[in-house]
């Protein structure tokens, strides 16, 4: 199989590979960490892909603390 046509089942299937990875590797950490630790990195990975994503849009971080945090804190 030459890796052009290699390549490009790859891009047909990305959601289907990362899926399949991303199901693998949570099932590894449950069996090595515990469900709870688990659970925990991946609220933390969450959280840390929803600020990235904040920060790559040049969204302003500072208007989301005032959104969460009690009235005044950041103004």
């Amino acid at each position: 199989m030459n890796k052009e046509k290699l390549f490009h089942i790859f891009i047909e299937n990305y959601g289907k590979i990362l899926g399949v990875f991303l199901g693998f590797l949570f099932s590894i950490l449950i069996i090595c960490i515990g469900v709870i630790k688990t659970i925990f990195i991946s609220l933390c990975v969450c959280i840390g892909y929803f600020i990235g994503n904040k920060i790559d849009h040049k969204e302003n971080l500072l208007e989301l603390l005032d959104k969460i945090l009690p009235l005044g804190k950041y103004k």
